[in-house]
Order: C-alpha cells, then sequence, then structure tokens
C-alpha cells in the first residue's frame, strides 16, 4: 500500500509539473531528450490528422498496411510516443487501431461507452498531452451508438436503468436533450451532438487540454464511425 500511495504521488507530481510547464512554458514541458520510440510520430497537429484519416482511406479500402509487431514491441518497451489520442466507444465493432490503420504505439486510445470525457478520461488525454506529447485528440462517436440509444429511451420513458448504467445516462443526458427539438432522426441527432459537446469539453479543459490547443501544440476533433464501410466523417 505504501508502495502504491508513493507511485501515485510521484505520476502526480509528474503531471502537475508537466501541466505547470505547458502553463508558462518552463523548461518542465520540455520534451524528453532520449531517443523517440517512434521518431515518425513526432508530428504537429495537422500533420497528424493528415495521417490518421488516411490510415481511415486504406482501412476503408481493405489495403491496410501489415504491421511487424514484433519489431514494434521491442521499440515500444522503454516507452512511447502516440501521434494521436482517441476517445472511443467501447462498441466491440469500433476498433480504432483497426479504423486508422495503425501500429502500436501510434494511438493512446480511451474507451467508454457514449464516448464521453468524464475526469477520468479527460485526466487520461491530459497525460497523453502533456507527458506523451500527443498533438491529436479525437472524440470518435458512431452510428447506432447502443449508449445513446438506452439513454433516449430512459429519458423518454422516465425510468432508471439496473446497476451502474445511470451513469452512462448522465453523462450522454445533455447532448439527448440539446438535440430533442432538431429535425431528423433522433438518434443520429444525438451521437452527432454527443461528439461535438466533447470536443467543446476537452478543447476547454483547464489547465492543459485548453492551453495547448491556444498555443497551437494540440488540435481537438470529432468524428462518426460508420458501421457499414467504416469510414469516419470529420465534424470539426
Amino acid at each position: 500500500m505504501l508502495f502504491a500511495a508513493t507511485s501515485r504521488r510521484r505520476f502526480l507530481q509528474s503531471v502537475g509539473g508537466a501541466a505547470a510547464g505547458l502553463a508558462l512554458g518552463s523548461p518542465a514541458f520540455a520534451k524528453d531528450t532520449k531517443a523517440l520510440p517512434k521518431p515518425q510520430n513526432e508530428l504537429p497537429p495537422d500533420a497528424a490528422l493528415d495521417r490518421l484519416m488516411k490510415g481511415n482511406v486504406r482501412y476503408v479500402d481493405g489495403v491496410s498496411r501489415r504491421h511487424d509487431f514484433k519489431v514494434e514491441r521491442e521499440a515500444l518497451v522503454g516507452g512511447q510516443n502516440p501521434y494521436a489520442g482517441i476517445l472511443s466507444c467501447a462498441d466491440s465493432r469500433i476498433a480504432p487501431e483497426y479504423a486508422f490503420d495503425s501500429g502500436r504505439g501510434d494511438l493512446f486510445v480511451c474507451r467508454v461507452a457514449g464516448n464521453f470525457a468524464n475526469d477520468d478520461t479527460v485526466a487520461s488525454l491530459e497525460y497523453a498531452v502533456a507527458i506523451l506529447n500527443t498533438p491529436l485528440l479525437l472524440v470518435l462517436g458512431h452510428e447506432s451508438c447502443g449508449a445513446v440509444s438506452a439513454t433516449i429511451k430512459s429519458l423518454k420513458d422516465n425510468t432508471t436503468l439496473p446497476g451502474h448504467l445511470p451513469s452512462l445516462v448522465s453523462n450522454i443526458a445533455p447532448a439527448v436533450k440539446a438535440s430533442m427539438d432538431q429535425p431528423g432522426d433522433q438518434l443520429q441527432n444525438a451521437i452527432r451532438r454527443n461528439v461535438v459537446d466533447n470536443v467543446v469539453k476537452l478543447r476547454s479543459a483547464t489547465p492543459i487540454l485548453s492551453v495547448a490547443v491556444a498555443e497551437g501544440k494540440l488540435k481537438v476533433i470529432g468524428g462518426i464511425y460508420r458501421l457499414s464501410d467504416g469510414k469516419v466523417e470529420l465534424i470539426d
């Protein structure tokens, strides 16, 4: 227990130091001087987005690259420097590593049913940006999202779901309520609004993500994964 507490304290201190460095431009946020495990992942935000979407095109076309996982494992033993962070739904049909034809160490992925940014996912993505220097974050929703559909039904029927499911409903409910009066398909509108709302939340998350966005070091965008062909439609 003492070791666990000490390790947690050291992690929080390192994140706090990096956050302070990001906010103040001090050497505390300087990149590690040791060789990067994947130098090709050191990209500005727009280049990272371009690479991500070219991977999605290959995936959709069925021409994904062959990845040498043995070599990648060896290269990543000493660290990681992913070029993009993905906040994705936990739906088993959605696999960001496949959808963007990426190798190990390329994507820092957080997954939760309904792809919403709670305190834990925000903290995880702050780690990716402040410690791993990740230049791009993508909130990835998808068609026919069961978590959003369940939230719509729960609110419409005024029912409480069993177990811990109400926590999903409470996080997704704002997007459902905000999109209720929009024309068109209610589920599709709510899925899209949920992505947009969480993009806004990440962009404005202080003190780390909002400063990185303001300084041009980080881009935060949204996207919808199409189940029929795997294509990701970007939402600005």
